[in-house]
């Protein structure tokens, strides 16, 4: 139901302040780079709630969002050192005391169609909101406080290609009613999409030792051009999801799209890299020279005065028709998350396409995420 990572819990309850003994409401949320499948107790930051409600006087609109989190940390309750998440002012100002936020496949394959808010309403009715893609921090939660506010209705609101939130007042009816969003989603696109998937197949799966000898062949080959500056680890999915949509007609029309999700490429980079079976030396180097320039300019189209430097241009995921996917990085976990991020966008781009339109990020919205130092910092947290 997300991403690893990803996602974010939190709820508000009351403690005694240590300085003063008196109480305070303190915001518990999972800190920046938590993966919630793993952490403990202290994976979550504390916040005194009247210290973030004062950061609203502060607020100096979109073009300072940033310097918000740097005083996130004045708002500390009881000195723990658990760095706070961009997410933050998104679960502190809805107005309930349970929040969850996450990245479930099939809530983001409706965030990520053409008629997002209308498939939104479509699906749930009048007890889910929708609000269109921004990036996460401050404003962003204000906007929810006041759709919340605004719609005493509304059990959760879909964010436009990137996930959801769902809110309750006790911890157990927030789990079930994410729980049950999810489902409802799922249930939906089951019984709406028509068709095959992607348009159906254009190319057959390579029999067994084919299939084998191709990826043992490929692997070395690509690693050997990508690996020059840092060595690559790579890992293989030969899943029948990614075979779907490796050996479908749609793959080029689709992969080019890029990811929607920003956690997906923040891991997956925005496109991949889709490779003939087959492919010689030639071919590769072709392609791969390609790929890099493309990325050139898409970092020199889009770089800001204060964007860091431009990062590994080389691409993460590769789509091999008949073949699978193969995904490159530093090391084993790193290029099994990333391929696991590829699927994700997999499933994301089978819902939206099977409903209506896929719909991925601009070009200039998915490079300020990806240069975005404070996600930048989100990851190195990471475990």
């Amino acid at each position: 139901i997300t991403n690893y990572g990803g996602g974010n819990t939190s709820a508000k309850v009351m403690a005694k302040d240590p300085l003063t003994g008196e109480d305070a409401q303190v915001l518990w949320v999972k800190g920046s780079g938590g993966d919630l499948g793993s952490m403990k107790l202290d994976g979550f930051a504390t916040l005194c709630m009247s210290r973030l409600e004062a950061l609203k006087g502060l607020y100096r609109g979109l073009e300072h969002e940033d310097e918000m989190v740097g005083l996130l940390p004045h708002c500390t309750f009881d000195l723990n050192p658990r760095a706070a998440s961009i997410d933050t002012p998104l679960h502190a100002y809805l107005p309930a005391l349970h929040v969850d936020h996450m990245h479930p496949d099939a809530v983001i394959a409706i965030a990520a169609s053409a008629r997002s808010q209308e498939l939104t309403r479509e699906c749930f009715g009048d007890r889910i909101g929708w609000l269109p893609w921004q990036r996460p921090g401050f404003d962003l939660g204000l906007r929810l406080e006041a759709i919340a506010r605004e719609n005493p209705q509304l059990e959760g609101v879909v964010l436009g290609g990137h996930g959801l939130f769902t809110w309750a007042d006790d911890a157990k009816t927030c789990y079930e009613l994410t729980l049950r969003i999810i489902q409802k989603a799922q249930d939906w696109l089951d019984a709406t999409i028509t068709g095959a998937a992607f348009g159906g197949a254009a190319t057959k799966t390579l029999a067994d030792a084919g299939q084998a000898a191709e990826i043992e062949r490929l692997m070395p080959l690509i690693r050997g051009r990508i690996g020059a500056s840092e060595a690559k680890v790579g890992h293989v999915d030969t899943s029948p999801a990614v075979l779907e949509f490796v050996n479908s007609k749609r793959l080029d029309e689709l992969a080019a799209l890029g990811t929607s999700c920003p956690d997906h490429f923040l891991r997956t980079k925005i496109r991949p890299l889709v490779l003939p079976a087959g492919s010689g030396e030639e071919t590769i180097d072709r392609l791969l020279e390609t790929y890099r320039a493309d990325y050139s300019g898409y970092y020199k189209r889009c770089r800001h005065p204060d964007s860091p430097a431009m990062r590994d241009p080389n691409p993460v995921i590769w789509l091999v028709p008949g073949v699978g996917m193969l995904s490159f990085a530093r090391d084993k976990a790193t290029a099994r998350i990333a391929a696991e991020f590829y699927v994700n966008a997999i499933n994301v781009m089978r819902g939206a396409s099977g409903v209506d339109r896929y719909v991925g990020l601009s070009e200039q919205e998915a490079f300020n995420i990806e240069y975005w130092l404070l996600e930048e910092a989100k990851l190195q947290r990471m475990p």
